[in-house]
């Protein structure tokens, strides 16, 4: 059975720019309170006609110029995101239309922050078994869209930024390639962690009550949801060494979903490595969701971080719970 290869990576994120002092026009905070708290220093948002599909598009472009292949060569798209465009169709959809590809099959993964990683597992075992050949997988968010950009959803709105990361991934003519992947979840603590509307459960449609109550926003329990993060971060990693008999310092470089700074340090400090093996640049875009993992591999490609031969883990925690890694030798 033959690996499966990321040949192109890719990002976007808009051009609109909110620095941390900025959000002081919605809610009580401040630039030192934000970096404390998460590292972020500001965020991209995408403006009132941008929207996540917008994003991927551009993304997928970038990856597809560096893996040199033409959209017809695509047999398979899976877009990772939980701020589609429309209730639905999924983003996956429009994204097909956009690329020009015709019928080709297309569908959108919602884990969250953890959804890029699950896409790259699901896309390895069409490529291993030979189903696709060529398949794009998108992570894409468009989050500042519902944040409450209140003081009382400050805990949450200071945190996101949209954006959008993409990979080309091919069957593997070598050693190298997706090692494996491994993706977890824990329903039972999904309300730290959650957008309760809209939705068909009881009152959660979209009307002026469910506004008005906040139904409609994303909410966090932080303390519980650093907790579970700092626990699960390490755990998956661990994992994925585990399953191909490697250890930390067979590792260049860890990718984790940026989700706070704070958080990566911990993660760092449990697993006894430097800061220098975690890779980070929340502080430029914040908490992308299922971006954050696609961008992060993409600069920190291009910033020669990552050579030919190396071995990286992607790793993910995220709504649901979910958490998900990949071993990668690139």
């Amino acid at each position: 059975m033959h690996r499966t290869k990321i040949i192109g990576m890719g990002f976007h994120v808009p051009d609109r720019i909110l620095k941390n002092n900025d959000l002081k026009q919605w809610m009580d905070t401040s630039d030192e309170w934000i970096q404390e708290r998460s590292g972020i220093k500001e965020r991209h948002w995408v403006s009132e006609e941008e929207a996540a599909s917008d994003l991927a598009l551009a993304a997928s472009k970038k990856a597809m110029d560096m893996a040199d292949i033409e959209a017809h060569e695509i047999d398979l798209i899976i877009v990772a995101t939980i701020s589609s465009d429309y209730y639905f169709p999924g983003v996956a959809n429009q994204l097909q239309a956009a690329l020009g590809l015709r019928t080709v099959g297309t569908f959108d993964l919602k884990a969250a922050c953890s959804g890029f990683v699950y896409g790259l597992s699901v896309a390895d075992q069409f490529i291993r078994t030979g189903q696709h050949k060529t398949i794009l997988v998108v992570g894409a968010e468009a989050q500042s869209k519902f944040i409450d950009l209140s003081t009382r959803g400050r805990d949450m709105g200071v945190l996101f930024g949209d954006g959008s990361g993409a990979a080309v991934l091919q069957r593997s003519n070598n050693e190298s390639g997706i090692l494996s992947t491994h993706i977890h979840s824990e329903g039972a603590n999904m309300n730290n962690l959650w957008m309760e509307g809209p939705g068909t459960r009881g009152n959660n449609w979209v009307n002026q009550e469910s506004i008005d109550s906040g139904v409609c926003r994303p909410h966090m329990n932080g303390r519980e949801v650093f907790k579970n993060a700092v626990r699960r971060f390490p755990e998956v990693i661990n994992e994925a060494l585990d399953e191909n008999n490697l250890s930390l310092n067979d590792i260049k470089l860890i990718i984790p979903h940026q989700a706070n700074f704070r958080i990566s340090q911990a993660v760092a400090k449990r697993l006894g490595v430097g800061m220098e093996k975690i890779f980070s640049n929340i502080h430029k875009y914040g908490n992308t969701t299922a971006a954050s993992i696609p961008i992060a591999l993409t600069e920190a490609l291009a910033e020669g971080k990552i050579k030919r031969g190396d071995n990286i883990i992607l790793a993910a925690f995220g709504a649901g719970y979910t958490w998900a890694s990949a071993a990668i030798r690139w």
